[in-house]
């Protein structure tokens, strides 16, 4: 029977994550998962799409407090901000997501880091970003600032299967998943639809076309044109588009643990 191996989390859209023994999900995904977001002036997101480096970036959260570090920086500590100045922000195709600006001393350091002007903004439990219509399970479905699904899951064995026909193997942190399962076939995961780990039922509602963040070596920011090559010869679908892992929506509110199985309904 597969199970749960791993879960990550990622305090900052775009930086570093974090491996957890436990975590509780809520209808939008992980707690503390992607619930800050860099943006530049205009409130367009930054990642690493955009800017590599932020994959140095490691944040720290609490319930109310935020740290920052990252390499030739200090560390910086803040309260987080659930009220105050609004700004509006876009991610994808959701132009005005309401976020509460976290102040001038972070933004001054994200901005002297990344070397452009940029704020830091943080999503209060009060804003809905709505997830696709078209892939919606439950009305009221929403997401953090992933870029369109509460969480994202892979198999270790989907990796497995992948590194076999690269020369080089990757780990799994090019992928960026909140669930890593093990215990099953190569790319089982696309078959599933309905799975339930520990408290948490959640529904597979399609698989996850990759970018250019796989390529890039999230510790030395290397880039380079893998996975992206060898996937687009036995991963690629209609629209060009080369697939690993697939979006998930939680449809209750609960604990996860590591080694929980997954029991596919």
């Amino acid at each position: 029977m597969p199970t749960l191996s791993t879960i990550y989390y990622y305090p900052v859209k775009g930086c570093r994550g974090h491996a957890v023994q436990s975590a509780f999900v809520e209808r939008r995904g992980l707690r503390h998962d992607r619930r800050f977001l860099i943006v530049d002036e205009d409130g367009l997101a930054i990642t690493q799409r955009d800017i590599a480096a932020l994959a140095l970036v490691v944040p720290e959260v609490t319930d109310m407090t935020l740290s920052l570090s990252a390499p030739e920086m200090p560390t910086i500590s803040l309260p987080v901000a659930t009220d105050g100045p609004i700004k509006r922000a876009k991610v994808w195709s959701s132009n005005n997501i309401k976020t509460i600006d976290q102040g001038d001393e972070v933004a001054a350091w994200i901005s002297s880091y990344l070397n452009t002007d940029a704020r830091l903004v943080f999503m209060p439990p009060t804003t809905i970003r709505r997830v696709n219509p078209d892939y919606a399970v439950q009305p009221g479905d929403h997401v953090s600032f992933a870029d369109g699904y509460p969480i994202l899951i892979a198999s270790q064995e989907s990796l497995d299967d992948l590194n076999s026909r690269l020369e080089t193997s990757l780990p799994m942190n090019r992928f960026r998943p909140n669930l890593v399962v093990s215990g099953c076939g190569p790319f089982e995961e696309d078959t599933w639809k309905r799975i339930r780990i520990g408290e948490v039922e959640l529904a597979l509602v399609k698989p996850c076309s990759r970018c250019e963040v796989t390529t890039i070596d999230q510790t030395t920011l290397a880039k380079g044109k893998e996975p992206l090559k060898t996937m687009a010869t036995f991963r690629r679908v209609a629209g060009n588009k080369v697939m690993f892992g697939v979006n998930v929506i939680p449809l209750n509110e609960g604990n996860i643990r590591v080694d929980d199985a997954i029991i596919v309904l």
